[in-house]
């Protein structure tokens, strides 16, 4: 992924209970995409991975549970101190 503005000053979120810093109002489904996080979810029948699809709020393929509210990651800006986890307890990613 190429950054298309100037990316704001990390800030440091809870994910699936560790921390990962991402750039402050930055998209959090684009920020957590460029991090090496998927997947995303899983469905609830067939347990099949989930990622980000239309980064317009259409799909919703990027739901995540921000602060014990399930939400669109997609649709949300990155703050401090965000605690974000992944539904059905996602605990695969690129980078562990």
């Amino acid at each position: 992924m190429r950054r298309l503005d100037e990316p704001g000053r990390p800030v440091v979120v809870r994910l699936d209970g560790r921390d990962l810093e991402l750039c402050d109002g930055g998209n959090l489904a684009a920020e957590l995409l460029a991090a090496g996080i998927e997947p995303f979810r899983r469905t609830p029948v067939s347990g099949a991975p989930r990622n980000p699809f239309c980064m317009m709020g259409a799909c919703f393929d990027c739901l995540v549970e921000i602060d014990g509210v399930t939400r669109q990651a997609c649709m949300t800006e990155v703050a401090a101190g965000m605690t974000i986890s992944r539904p059905g307890a996602v605990s695969e990613t690129k980078n562990d």
